[in-house]
């Protein structure tokens, strides 16, 4: 198989990529595999060792330090998704904002939230630490590079504060369903007359934990709910039919239910709430191409086939004054909401109309903003490169879950002395 010139293997979809793997490139693949299985075994080790007494003692002091326990394996698993980048498939970064319109960022805003290093690479980018990020979902993948992004969110990252919702099967499986029950997801039944219970009571405690104690808190929520594919195209322009409105032409018509409940149930609780909208694209992906043909995460780490860059495009919106989640006068922040006759769940149809037509609205310039992607290869405005690099060499020890228990065994060795 060749390719064409200026052209490389990210281009062609992946049932057109018939040579077979070289033998130097299958022990890197396994090498891939083996880190990546040492790492998930080694922070869920440290969960199941360290933390899981500490969360049966029925004292304060175990329950903090249980806490800072479970966000330091949170953060090792972040750092281990930037080392697997690092080592098997290096890709970067590119960072622009929106400039004009909805969610936009001025200059002076940019200029202080792009943090650059001595050589003027950017080291960090200095965005609030309590949001809601949303994209559209174009590969399995994107989740994983969305965890990448939070390693370079302030000072020190935010990836050790990063929640999602799974579907509640996935908590049963062996090591990182085990330990993605340590992380505290939210493991949902996709039954949304019991979900929207589960859903508004977790994430009000969150929220509540995350304001008192001055943590950051980092939601991952994808609209879409699923990639687009040949297979959810047709059921997006189905709905998109019923409702006597357009279908989207790159992404899938997002559904504004969950993101409405997850808004109202934090926002009570952190007053300074963000949304911050991501917009990502991934070269080699053609107009009405599907992500998945092209970008698997067996494609990326054991074929060593990653993106050559990923775009991600931000906008960002104050959710107490500039998103329309409805009327939140008669919450209590103090309290969760336990019922769905809470404020939080109870949602008038009227304000459920508003907020739908927002969201699709901001999904329609969304949309139409990646097809403009198309014609120059770049979002509007200035980019900002990050390499998928982890910033500290001792971060690789945090990948591999070596710290936490290195430094109880120094400190048990230093008790029995």
């Amino acid at each position: 198989m060749t390719v064409g010139k200026g052209r490389g293997l990210h281009t062609l979809p992946i049932d057109s990529r018939t040579e077979r793997l070289p033998w130097k490139r299958k022990l890197i693949a396994t090498a891939s595999a083996l880190v990546f299985l040492v790492g998930c075994l080694m922070i869920n080790a440290t969960q199941i060792i360290f933390l899981l007494p500490l969360a049966l003692l029925p004292f304060k002091w175990s329950r903090t330090l249980y806490t800072a326990g479970v966000r330091y394996t949170k953060r090792s698993f972040g750092c281990l998704l930037i080392l697997m980048c690092e080592w098997f498939a290096p890709t970067k970064l590119v960072i622009s904002f929106e400039r004009e319109g909805k969610g936009s960022f001025t200059t002076e805003e940019i200029e202080s939230i792009v943090s650059k290093g001595e050589n003027g690479e950017v080291v960090s980018l200095d965005l609030p630490t309590k949001f809601i990020l949303i994209a559209n979902h174009q590969v399995y993948a994107d989740w994983w590079y969305a965890w990448c992004l939070t390693y370079f969110i302030g000072a020190n990252g935010v990836h050790n504060s990063v929640y999602i919702t799974l579907k509640k099967s996935l908590q049963w499986l062996p090591v990182l369903g085990w330990a993605m029950r340590f992380f505290n997801f939210i493991f949902l039944a996709r039954s949304w007359v019991s979900d929207r219970v589960q859903l508004s009571t977790h994430l009000s405690a969150l929220g509540k934990a995350a304001e008192q104690d001055d943590n950051p808190l980092v939601f991952f929520l994808y609209p879409e709910g699923t990639v687009v594919s040949k297979d959810t195209r047709p059921i997006s322009k189905k709905f998109a039919d019923k409702m006597g409105i357009d279908d989207m032409t790159n992404t899938l018509l997002p559904r504004s239910t969950g993101l409405q409940y997850s808004l109202r149930s934090l926002a009570p609780r952190i007053p300074d709430l963000k949304l911050i909208d991501i917009t990502t694209v991934y070269p080699g992906i053609p107009p009405m191409g599907y992500g998945q043909s092209y970008y698997t995460l067996r494609s990326i780490f054991l074929h060593g086939v990653p993106p050559p860059t990923i775009h991600m495009h931000l906008r960002m919106f104050d959710v107490a004054t500039n998103v329309p989640i409805g009327d939140l006068s008669k919450t209590n922040p103090t309290a969760a909401p336990k019922s769905s006759s809470a404020a939080e769940i109870e949602i008038p149809e009227a304000e459920k109309t508003v907020f739908d037509i927002w969201l699709r609205e901001l999904w329609r310039e969304k949309d139409e903003s990646i097809t403009r992607w198309f014609d120059s290869a770049s979002f509007t405005g200035a980019n900002f490169e990050i390499p998928l690099k982890l910033r500290k060499k001792r971060h690789i020890f945090d990948a591999l879950g070596f710290f936490l228990p290195t430094a109880v065994g120094y400190t048990w060795s230093i008790i029995r002395k």
